[in-house]
């Protein structure tokens, strides 16, 4: 690939960043969700075993226990779609390409990261 075509997908992936950044302002949950244009996705536990989940681009982590589900929502603008997903063992990762999303439980209050606890 070209330094040109390089910079091209570079300029790709940081243009969501550059025109979402000066109105929200900061990264807390409250300025994201004033970007508008919400776009929401439910993920949910079905399975038997606790599930990572796992926020880029600022590679936040939350844990979902079986049966628990959330909805992570991506504000602002985006080029094409507004999320990637991978899902690896006992892990989802969701890749905001908006650059700015958050996590909520199903009545919309902040889905708390991290482990919840002490247990492995």
């Amino acid at each position: 690939m070209t330094e040109d075509g390089r910079r091209a997908d570079i300029e790709r992936i940081i243009a969501p960043l550059t025109e979402n950044m000066p109105k929200a302002g900061d990264f807390g949950f409250d300025a994201i969700r004033r970007l508008g244009n919400p776009m929401p996705m439910l993920v949910h536990n079905e399975g038997q075993e606790r599930l990572g989940l796992w926020l880029e681009p600022f590679g936040q982590d939350y844990w979902l226990e079986p049966g628990e589900a959330v909805h992570v929502t991506s504000y602002g603008t985006w080029s094409d779609h507004p999320f990637e997903t991978v899902h690896e063992p006992g892990r989802l990762t969701v890749w905001a390409t908006s650059w700015f999303a958050t996590v909520t439980d199903r009545e919309g209050d902040e889905f708390p990261p991290g482990r919840r606890d002490t247990t492995p």
